[in-house]
């Protein structure tokens, strides 16, 4: 048994046109933006971010922002 191995394109468009037709293109979009690869380096973005604050600091900053401004 021999397989003609498809170019990804080819397996992308094939992929994509099925997903299509089970799902719809709105759900497919949903599908496919998971796979979607970020940019940068979360974890060294992240430490510089928090660096010095504990998780309580963290958690009342946000309590902060929820609360309306008079």
């Amino acid at each position: 048994m021999t397989t003609q191995v498809q170019p990804i394109a080819e397996v992308t468009q094939r992929g994509t046109n099925a997903l299509n037709k089970e799902i719809g293109v709105v759900d497919t979009i949903r599908f496919l933006n998971q796979f979607r690869a970020g940019a940068g380096n979360y974890t060294s973005e992240r430490d510089k971010l928090f660096e010095g604050k504990s998780v309580k600091d963290i958690v009342r900053e946000i309590k902060a922002q929820r609360e309306p401004n008079p």
